[in-house]
């Protein structure tokens, strides 16, 4: 048994971008990856919170769904205790922090976590940059253990890869066997009752799609080259459930069918409401950019604040002042944001003393603008003329400086 020590988490994955390389707080990240499973990152976390809440769980759960939210949303800074009959696996301590993962609405995750419990399916939609892939994968980590059954919808998703293919190999030389099956990511969820998920379902054709149909609504998978065998259908177990994502901005991918829609339960993930909320998250991912590249983060507060408060501008098509901006057709989203913050940190660290930091920012913000179309390029200069120069004119100094660097946007 562990001593009585509380544990605080050293860095905060919320939304947005993934926090990639940064080891977990008492998990069991590897510095050999880029990107940590959330099952591997906060395994500390997750072991602790199914020792800590022993209530009911739905068929196939590790934790329970209070837990869940709790592992996505965080205690709140406060430390949890376990209690005294609990016996936790080594190296679980039995105080421990939470640290909330995701920057949202508490009331989504729970509808969210409820749509699981009763193992109907979940689609998370909303503009790309909002962490819609994040949320799911930390809910699939929480409910079965793993984020890893996934499929990644593309124009060239095949209904094999949403149900099962062949072992060519064994094929020819056995016949059609169980050995010579290989399930997909969703069957492989199916017999092990956990949780599946189809990344940018609305990328796959229609007739891919309508695969899933059949499989939301009778839980089962027929096998026809296995008929007459025990294995010619394969049944959902318990806790089988599906978790798809789809963006609203994509364009020319398929529309659901209204069948399949109606086997889903809908959730808009949007973007992160609160200003200082969305800061803080720009400034954490930006620093964990920094310090895996072992250099000192030199990117200010008002630097961070300037970026984000341009961003939310463009994004809203208004000012924090009510003024009116020109939205770019470009998804102004805090993913971008986080990975404009990284490259300033990641300038500064590595060309220390070349320029201020601060006279990098519009060219950076040209390059976000410019990604869908050229044209928006003439927006970002009429934001300029507009809010900066109004701020510049107020006395704001950071906002006088973006203002001088408008030449930078004519280039």
């Amino acid at each position: 048994m562990t001593s009585d020590t509380t544990t605080t988490p050293e860095s905060t994955h919320t939304g947005g971008a993934p926090d990639q390389a940064t080891p977990p707080a008492g998990g069991s990240g590897r510095a050999d990856r880029q990107v940590t499973p959330p099952e591997d990152r906060y395994g500390t976390e997750l072991a602790f919170l199914a020792a800590h809440d022993t209530g009911p769980r739905p068929p196939g759960w590790l934790l329970t769904p209070r837990a869940v939210v709790t592992f996505v949303m965080g205690s709140a800074g406060e430390p949890l205790g376990l209690p005294k009959s609990a016996q936790p696996d080594a190296g679980v301590p039995r105080r421990l922090v939470i640290e909330q993962k995701f920057v949202g609405e508490r009331a989504l995750v729970e509808r969210c976590v409820v749509t699981l419990a009763g193992e109907r399916g979940l689609l998370l939609v909303g503009e790309p940059g909002t962490a819609k892939s994040k949320l799911s994968e930390l809910l699939s980590a929480a409910v079965c253990g793993t984020s890893g059954l996934t499929v990644q919808g593309t124009a060239g998703t095949t209904e094999d890869q949403l149900k099962y293919g062949w072992n060519y190999a064994l094929l020819l030389a056995q016949g059609p066997t169980e050995e010579a099956l290989v399930p997909s990511p969703v069957l492989t969820a199916m017999t092990r009752g956990a949780v599946a998920r189809v990344e940018e379902v609305t990328r796959c054709l229609p007739e891919v799609q309508d695969a899933l149909v059949s499989l939301l609504s009778e839980r089962r998978i027929a096998v026809p080259e296995l008929a007459g065998s025990r294995s010619a259908q394969v049944h959902a177990a318990p806790g089988f459930t599906l978790i798809a994502t789809a963006n609203l901005r994509d364009k020319g991918v398929s529309e659901m069918s209204a069948a399949l829609k109606r086997r889903f339960n809908f959730e808009t993930v949007g973007p992160i409401g609160d200003v200082d909320a969305e800061t803080a998250l720009v400034r954490r991912q930006s620093r964990a950019a920094v310090e895996r590249a072992g250099a000192a983060y030199q990117v200010d507060d008002a630097v961070l604040e300037a970026l984000v408060t341009a961003f939310r501008d463009l994004r809203d098509g208004r000012s924090v002042e009510g003024w009116e901006v020109e939205r770019p057709s470009t998804v102004m989203s805090t993913a971008e944001a986080v990975s404009v913050a990284g490259s300033l940190a990641l300038a500064t660290a590595y060309f220390p003393g070349d320029r201020d930091v601060l006279s990098l920012l519009p060219g950076h913000l040209l390059g976000v603008v410019r990604k869908d179309d050229p044209a928006d390029a003439a927006r970002l200069l009429g934001y300029w003329d507009g809010p900066v120069r109004r701020r510049a004119e107020q006395g704001s100094a950071t906002w006088r400086a973006l203002w001088e660097l408008r030449a930078v946007l004519e280039s």
